[in-house]
């Protein structure tokens, strides 16, 4: 099975959700892939397609993405980078794309921008592809960073909800356990914005809740009041014994 998510960044959670076949491409997973006016689309390069970004020129999205290796383009004007800032920004330019396949479609006439940003982690360079041309690079490559965030909720699934290993496997049993799961989620991040005094971590709060369930207790209670857990002795504490202890 694979979970096709689109994570809304100003809600922090899932906003759309499709379960397929684990073979379906992550292209086709979710239907609506054209949003609103004035949205900001980021994702990777499994969605780097002609059509849909001819789609989302024409509803005024603006998509933020990796360009597929071999990708045929002709750059029509380069632009100046900031002096001395930003090392890691190395080109910055404007594309168009002047394949068969482009020009067939009718991207080839409008004018996209590559942003070429080297990683120093893995010692690689990136190249990032946009609709918009009046951003800076910097802020571009930060965008596509934010994808990000969409890795950091899977794994905040897979480690705190139990959906690594099922307890069926039929396809309804699995399905079941997921829509759970991240029913799941969506509870407990109500609990942290409405109920919580303090933000919590995700993980943080979904143990506190699985520990105090047998327990009668409010959630008032368990987020506001259960302590963080075992705190560190900040200096051992020093043995006295009394001299009459040892006297004959």
């Amino acid at each position: 099975m694979k979970i096709h998510t689109c994570w809304d960044d100003n809600l922090q959670i899932p906003d759309l959700v499709n379960i397929t076949e684990a073979k379906t491409h992550d292209r086709y997973g979710i239907d609506q892939l054209v949003f609103s006016k004035g949205t900001i689309v980021v994702e990777d390069r499994a969605y780097f397609d002609f059509t849909l970004m001819l789609h989302r020129i024409q509803a005024e999205n603006v998509f933020v993405t990796r360009i597929k290796t071999h990708t045929l383009y002709e750059s029509i004007q380069e632009l100046d980078l900031p002096d001395k800032e930003y090392q890691d920004i190395i080109k910055d330019e404007i594309i168009v794309l002047n394949s068969n396949k482009a020009i067939e479609t009718g991207i080839n006439e409008c004018k996209l921008r590559l942003v070429h940003v080297y990683k120093e982690d893995e010692n690689k360079v990136i190249e990032i592809i946009t609709n918009n041309l009046e951003w800076s690079a910097r802020t571009i490559a930060d965008l596509y960073k934010k994808r990000w965030d969409i890795e950091l909720f899977f794994k905040a699934m897979k480690q705190n909800l139990q959906i690594k290993t099922f307890l069926g496997t039929s396809e309804n049993a699995v399905k079941s356990q997921i829509f759970i799961a991240l029913i799941s989620y969506l509870l407990v991040e109500l609990i942290n914005r409405t109920i919580s005094k303090k933000t919590k971590s995700f993980s943080n709060l979904v143990e506190k809740i699985r520990i105090c369930l047998v327990y009668y207790l409010s959630l008032d209670y368990v987020c506001n009041q259960v302590g963080d857990g075992a705190k560190k002795i900040r200096s051992e504490p020093k043995l006295q014994f009394s001299s009459d202890l040892f006297s004959a």
